[in-house]
């Protein structure tokens, strides 16, 4: 396994002072098969009236905090130790077709497809549209194996859009990322949500974190890694399969996952509402490092 430490600060700074502010944190991190943490450590200033920690509809650990005096400034520190294991080969030819899989969720009782089954329909940022169906088509041709069509569509998206950060914003509906082909992660992996379940297949939104790789002969930036978002396809008795469309793979150990939802609005970093503020800012610094560097 490979191990982690990884730093996550947000700054929001205001141009007026807050007076009260209720928030939500997904910045611990969720367990799975292919991965064990120590407790995440959350830092908060100014210091929180009220912290609670719960985990969430779909098992996510998550932080509501409240702050109750007048601030200008909010700082939020997580701090993780994390091991990563690879992923199970899967042979995408050996699947099943795509459309036995649609065909069963929704009718079959097990509760692994039961589970799955509530990621097929539309949620806030990934909605079904015959435009998607259409899109998708060339790639879910009939009775093609369902991950060997997921990897085509996978590459299609990589090959046909470009990463361009200032192109879009968290708030970029879909439809607009699919007309001017431009995004950064969270697009393209919503783009690939509205298509999965446009197909009527289920998928869902993870978070998490890649470990970047410096130029031959550079030394890694410190800070200078980000939060990362790809999609995983529910692909019947082969189970969850993770597909990152921004780099065009199955995800492996440079992949950290932090939380699953429907999308982005599921299990965004950090989100909230404030009481006065005014104008603010935020900034961004994640740092991803190997503990044998």
């Amino acid at each position: 396994m490979t191990r982690y430490t990884i730093t996550h600060v947000t700054t929001y700074e205001y141009t007026e002072p807050v007076s009260l502010c209720q928030n939500v944190a997904h910045l611990s991190v969720r367990e799975c098969d292919r991965q064990r943490s120590e407790p995440s450590i959350l830092s908060i200033s100014p210091d929180p009236a009220v912290i609670e920690e719960r985990v969430d509809y779909f098992g996510n650990p998550v932080h509501y905090f409240t702050i109750q005096e007048p601030h200008r400034e909010l700082t939020v520190r997580a701090e993780h130790r994390i091991a990563v294991g690879s992923v199970p080969d899967v042979a995408p030819g050996a699947t099943p077709a795509w459309e036995t899989i649609r065909d069963r969720l929704g009718t079959d009782r097990d509760p692994a497809w039961f589970d799955a089954y509530q990621f097929v329909f539309d949620s806030r940022f990934a909605a079904a549209d015959p435009r998607y169906v259409e899109y998708a088509a060339p790639s879910f041709t009939p009775g093609r194996p369902i991950l060997e069509a997921a990897l085509h569509l996978v590459n299609r998206v990589h090959a046909g859009f470009v990463y361009d950060p200032r192109a879009t914003t968290v708030s970029t509906p879909v439809a607009e990322v699919f007309e001017k082909r431009r995004g950064v992660c969270q697009d393209f992996a919503h783009l690939l949500l509205a298509c999965f379940r446009s197909l009527g297949l289920s998928a869902r939104y993870v978070s998490g974190y890649l470990s970047t790789l410096p130029p031959p002969g550079r030394p890694r930036l410190i800070g200078a890694d980000a939060t990362h978002a790809w999609v995983s396809l529910f692909c019947g008795d082969a189970g969850w399969v993770d597909l990152d469309p921004t780099n065009d793979q199955i995800p492996q150990e440079r992949h950290i996952l932090l939380a699953w939802g429907r999308d982005y609005d599921d299990v965004s970093p950090l989100k909230g509402v404030i009481l006065g503020g005014g104008q603010h800012v935020i900034k961004v610094a994640v740092d991803v490092g190997v503990e044998d560097e």
